[in-house]
């Protein structure tokens, strides 16, 4: 049978953004750190790559006092400092033509004219037919706000009529709880339909993170093993070396869970367990990514205690400098109950994942940063080359990295060398930038070109936003009532707390060291 020729990357990543269609990007929030930062950078970055539209143009909207020009050279100096490519001087004049700047205020119902007017402007120059996509680069108290002047001024139109689309971009936090979530969807949803909003989880872009997919439902060798007979548990780590920051006013009120495991956890939870899907239609995925949340064990009153571990970083060293405690950040307070570690154990009741422990585990202030999902499969029996009770062989690991050494390895036992029977793990492993040759695209890349394409695949579904939430209040409602007055600490640099350890050891497992 003849070999088949091998397929060509490049042209395989870019299929799927050939649908991006062409349109204004309009960023409320234009002249902040985030388009600054990631925004615009990405975009740049998709121009290189040649799959943007070709009759395409942002807007900035901000109070700044810009004009064109300013806004260009902040975009200009963003690409440079934060950009994966580095600023092509011949390319970044076709570039920078398609970028402009809108002075207002999202509660001035006078800047949406003028907003819609300019637009229109812009429009015209650039060959846009008004497909519209407004971004929300703003605090989620403001979202009613804006959503309610961008209608009534003319600039959202029906997701199911034969004119120009209008969709909207939202930045989490989607609410603090489930009260505030269904608040904040129902703001949204009195004006956008459901198929317009794209609620935007930058984890969800990561490449390793789309890959999972791929892996599970790609190859023939692991989704016969992904269910309880073959898997003993899965850890999903996702750890950050830096502190608070200039973060404490929005973290003080957030904390780890709601700030990385309700959203980011739990959706990364969703692309491992979830049954294979019978399309790659958005919804379908989604819908499959939903029934995982539903069948999460409910995390209630004594099992709080027992599943899972809040901590706090205390004082300690990052990169040979002391740094202090999160008590003692500027803008903490020094009676501060606010979880930066937490750790989870779970279990999803279903006939795939019935008795199989999921460990979760995030905190600020650990050795390094990096995200990983570890799949750990049962051990061989204990006949053969496993007899040594006192010494058994280490199981099977699949570890899929996120960041920031993206691709995956698999752990396997291997006789050594020599005329002896000495079985000892190796790992083979792969890597994205040594196969592929370059560095993986940005997940705002993919993200903002998804939308574009009106993809919602990778976006958060109202349902599976509150889901995610009624599954989380719980845990937050029995905090609250505790009382706790204080925090089990860990020291910075260190990988958080030993009741961390206890959760593991409790069960005869152990964490994976990163």
């Amino acid at each position: 049978m003849p070999e088949r020729d091998e397929p060509n990357p490049l042209a395989a990543g870019l299929s799927q953004s050939l649908l991006a269609q062409p349109c204004s990007l309009a960023i409320f929030g234009g002249s902040g750190d985030l388009a600054k930062r990631k925004l615009v950078p990405a975009l740049y970055n998709l121009a290189l790559d040649g799959v943007l539209p070709a009759n395409f143009a942002v807007v900035g909207i901000g109070r700044s006092d810009f004009d064109d020009e300013t806004f260009r050279d902040v975009a200009r100096e963003g690409v440079e400092r934060f950009s994966r490519r580095r600023l092509d001087a011949n390319h970044w004049p076709d570039f920078e033509r398609s970028l402009f700047y809108h002075r207002g205020s999202v509660d001035d119902p006078a800047s949406y004219a003028e907003l819609k007017a300019r637009l229109e402007k812009i429009e015209a120059a650039c060959g846009v037919s008004g497909n519209r996509v407004f971004y929300l680069s703003i605090p989620p108290d403001r979202f009613r706000t804006c959503a309610e002047q961008l209608r009534a001024a003319g600039l959202v139109t029906p997701s199911d009529g034969p004119g120009p689309f209008t969709r909207i971009i939202v930045e989490k936090p989607i609410g603090h709880d489930l009260a505030s979530a269904r608040e904040v969807n129902e703001t949204l949803a009195q004006v956008f339909d459901e198929r317009q909003i794209f609620r935007i989880d930058h984890y969800l872009g990561k490449e390793t993170v789309q890959n999972i997919l791929v892996m599970r439902f790609g190859n023939a060798i692991f989704e016969p093993l992904w269910n309880q007979k073959y898997i003993d548990h899965v850890q999903l780590t996702v750890a950050e070396a830096e502190g608070v920051g200039t973060r404490a006013g929005y973290y003080e009120g957030a904390g780890a869970l709601r700030d990385m495991v309700q959203n980011h956890i739990l959706q990364l939870l969703c692309h491992v367990a979830m049954e294979p899907p019978w399309s790659l239609d958005p919804d379908v995925v989604r819908d499959h990514k939903l029934e995982v949340i539903q069948c999460l064990r409910p995390v209630t009153g004594d099992d709080v205690d027992a599943r899972v571990v809040r901590a706090q970083y205390g004082a300690g060293f990052h990169r040979g400098d002391a740094v202090p405690g999160y008590r003692q950040e500027e803008g903490v307070g020094r009676d501060s109950t606010t979880e930066t570690y937490v750790a989870l154990q779970l279990f999803i009741d279903n006939w795939r994942w019935a008795g199989v422990p999921f460990y979760l585990r995030t905190g600020k202030r650990l050795p390094k940063r990096a995200s990983e999902i570890a799949v750990h499969f049962k051990d061989v029996p204990q006949i053969l080359f496993n007899r040594d009770r006192d010494a058994p062989l280490a199981s099977n690991v699949l570890a899929l990295r996120i960041q920031p050494d993206e691709g995956l390895s698999l752990r396997i036992s291997a006789k050594l060398p020599g005329p002896q029977v000495q079985v000892y793990p190796v790992k083979m492993d792969f890597q994205y930038g040594s196969t592929f040759g370059e560095q993986s695209p940005e997940a705002y890349e993919r993200l903002l070109l998804d939308v574009m394409a009106g993809d919602a695949t990778l976006f958060m579904r109202r349902d599976a936003v509150e889901a995610s939430w009624a599954w989380i209040d719980p845990i937050l409602a029995a905090w609250e009532r505790s009382g706790a007055r204080w925090l089990p600490e860990y020291d910075a640099g260190g990988w958080g707390p030993v009741e961390a350890d206890r959760l593991m050891q409790s069960s005869g497992r152990r964490w994976r060291t990163l």
